[in-house]
């Protein structure tokens, strides 16, 4: 097991001016830099593992009513043109990956993962195992 972040408190980070750490505040995205490219790589790689599932779990949403519009255009920007053929449905899919796993990553930055489960890395190799079963791909 790495090294864990200390518990900041009510999951605040520290030291952030107080119209910050209200629920719901953003922090403003710098210009440039390491951060803006290292989420379209993260949007960019789990739309990817979409779009490989998405031949095999199609099924489960084809009554999705979907659509573009649904969707903010800064990330329609990044996923339609890397994936000119996936419908709306399988970029939801993608978002709900991207969900699963940014909620166990923050429960685990924020302190709160180690008072739960002695092997926080156990239970997020299961829910990806579990993410996998749910596209219904087959060996």
């Amino acid at each position: 097991m790495g090294p864990r972040l200390p518990e900041l408190g009510a999951g605040q980070p520290g030291g952030l001016p107080a119209h910050l750490r209200r629920p719901g505040a953003r922090l403003p995205a710098p210009e440039g830099g390491a951060a803006p490219d290292a989420a379209r790589r993260v949007c960019t790689g789990i739309t990817a593992l979409a779009a490989a599932a998405w031949p095999h779990a199609q099924h489960r949403y084809r009554d999705s009513d979907f659509e573009w519009s649904d969707f903010d255009p800064g990330l329609l920007d990044k996923v339609r043109p890397a994936f000119p053929g996936l419908p709306p449905a399988a970029v939801a899919l993608a978002l709900r990956v991207w969900s699963h796993l940014h909620g166990l990553v923050s429960l685990e930055v924020y302190g709160h993962m180690q008072r739960q489960a002695l092997s926080p890395e156990k239970l997020f190799r299961e829910e990806l195992a579990q993410l996998i079963r749910s596209f219904d791909i087959t060996a």
